[in-house]
């Protein structure tokens, strides 16, 4: 799907899915390392969201980066967090906020509340990545997408493609972009 093309008369726009696909391709294209991220509940029930993981060279990790809600995610000093921090600190109860000018599709508020302790903690039990990055990943049928899931130990996942894999590992998930496997 062309996604400009869909939404040049404005009568649609793009799910979180679509603006993380169109910045993925964005920082792609600037050189720039980004993965889509799908953040998944324990129990489905028809909801999830998805989001970009930008690396970051100079901080050594991946930067939580949400482009439905324009937002990114910090600690109480204001670090950048990673999706990996994220995680671990609110499974642990250590402080995250949002930037303060976050916001649902330039429409309403975003709060560190509702975004983050409400909405995103029930959507970081499962996280899935495409394992190959580049144009037009999702929708070329001409390539096999791989996807690898990251899940707690002890929680596998329904049988899924043969094609894709799990993983509990949280260092193999987030690995640097140069350390990944291409294929």
């Amino acid at each position: 799907m062309n996604f400009a093309e869909a939404c040049k008369d404005g009568s649609r726009g793009l799910n979180c899915r679509g603006l993380a696909t169109v910045l993925n391709e964005c920082y792609l294209s600037m050189g720039i390392p980004s993965r889509v991220i799908t953040c998944m509940p324990k129990t489905y029930i028809n909801d999830c969201h998805v989001i970009n993981a930008v690396y970051s060279s100079t901080l050594g990790k991946w930067l939580w980066i949400d482009p439905t809600n324009n937002a990114w995610v910090t600690d109480e000093q204001g670090n950048l967090l990673s999706v990996e921090e994220v995680r671990a600190r609110l499974r642990n109860g250590q402080p995250v906020q949002v930037n303060e000018d976050a916001n649902w599709n330039n429409e309403k508020k975003t709060t560190t509340e509702d975004y983050l302790y409400e909405y995103m903690a029930k959507n970081l039990f499962y996280l899935e990545s495409w394992t190959r990055y580049g144009f037009n990943t999702e929708s070329d049928r001409e390539k096999l997408i791989n996807y690898i899931f990251l899940q707690p130990t002890g929680c596998d996942s329904e049988e899924r493609n043969p094609r894709n894999y799990s993983v509990n590992d949280d260092r193999y998930f987030w690995q640097a972009p140069q350390q990944a496997k291409t294929d």
